[in-house]
């Protein structure tokens, strides 16, 4: 069994570990400035080129990409030939850091770094007073999540999540009614509707924000079997039952994930199908040394997941609930078939196949 337990280092050692600690902090934040600029995409369709032809190809100042190359050369990540003063993106690092190398661009993630720096502050009050931040405190959070799921998620629904539930895809075709719950700005539901005109599909979330971004979005789609509404998850208000309710990275953030749990046992139809998308990990943090985005969970979580909760007088489950704490809940709501399946391409995420049946 893993133990959490440090073996003893020298004092050397531990210097020289902070340090790269410190430097590769550096390195995410300016990797998250490389994505929002472009400079990546734009690089990785140049060959070697000088500071000033990235600056103009990206339509950027010369200086600040001059130095922002800088951090890319001494970090590791793009090549410099001193001959010339050409610089390049080698096509290795490129295949997980422009928009074209989606589900796989690392640089839509780095962006957390900022976006959670930004409430480290008020975080600290939290930490002295209790409490959490609510959702408007997070300027460019749902941005930037929903950005990342529509790579990590919402890009391979149709090849790879759909076909995890048997038979899905069929009936999907056929014409079912589904509910999203949590839906952000709807980009997953959004295209569930696209790919299949015959269901009907509703997305709902608390957002009076987030509803209104995506209903925007859908206008443009021309989409007759699509809606939003806000509600509070806890408590769904609907006449009919839904054949599938789905919950994309959403049930560990909420405040009541009990109630919501049990509002969406109640608001499905017998046998029909709760698709839920949440993090892979432990709730025992000594089964976790070994995941590959360990550090980041509990961070995201204490800055913004966990937060949330307690904003709002919630459980304050975090990122790292666990799967142990997933199948818990989900069998005290009355569901008694569950799967938990996982995606070769996905460390990140469990997906839970839930049937409801009564009896």
């Amino acid at each position: 069994m893993n133990t959490a337990t440090l073996k003893p280092k020298d004092p050397v050692a531990i210097a020289s570990e902070l340090l790269n600690i410190l430097n590769h902090g550096a390195l995410s934040l300016m990797i998250s400035i490389g994505h929002r600029t472009q400079l990546f995409d734009v690089m990785a369709n140049l060959p070697p080129a000088t500071s000033d032809t990235i600056a103009e190809a990206a339509g950027l100042n010369e200086r600040y990409v001059r130095e922002w190359l800088g951090a890319m050369v001494v970090g590791g990540i793009v090549t410099y030939h001193p001959d010339d003063r050409t610089y390049q993106l080698p096509s290795e690092y490129a295949a997980f850091l422009t928009r074209q190398a989606t589900p796989n661009n690392m640089a839509v993630t780095m962006q957390f770094i900022p976006v959670l720096a930004q409430v480290e502050d008020e975080i600290i009050r939290c930490f002295q007073q209790g409490g959490g931040l609510p959702y408007t405190a997070y300027p460019r959070f749902h941005e930037v999540m929903a950005e990342d799921s529509g790579q990590g998620v919402v890009a391979v629904l149709d090849e790879a999540i759909l076909p995890l539930v048997p038979g899905l895809t069929a009936k999907l075709s056929d014409g079912i009614k589904v509910l999203d719950v949590g839906c952000g700005s709807g980009r997953a539901i959004s295209k569930l509707a696209q790919l299949y005109p015959r269901s009907q599909f509703i997305g709902v979330d608390f957002s009076e924000t987030a509803i209104a971004l995506a209903r925007s979005q859908a206008q443009g789609l021309g989409l007759n079997n699509l809606k939003f509404e806000v509600q509070d998850a806890a408590n769904l208000n609907f006449e009919q039952p839904f054949d599938l309710i789905t919950a994309f990275d959403a049930i560990h953030d909420q405040a009541y994930p009990d109630l919501v749990l049990k509002s969406i046992y109640e608001n499905l139809e017998d046998q029909g199908i709760f698709l839920m998308q949440d993090i892979r990990a432990s709730r025992d943090v000594h089964e976790n040394l070994d995941h590959p985005a360990r550090t980041f969970l509990y961070t995201i979580s204490c800055l913004h997941c966990m937060s949330v909760s307690l904003a709002n007088n919630g459980a304050g489950l975090g990122t790292v609930w666990g799967e142990e704490t997933a199948l818990e809940m989900l069998k005290e709501t009355g569901f008694e078939q569950i799967a938990v399946k996982q995606l070769p391409h996905d460390p990140m995420n469990n997906f839970y196949i839930v049937q409801k049946t009564t009896h």
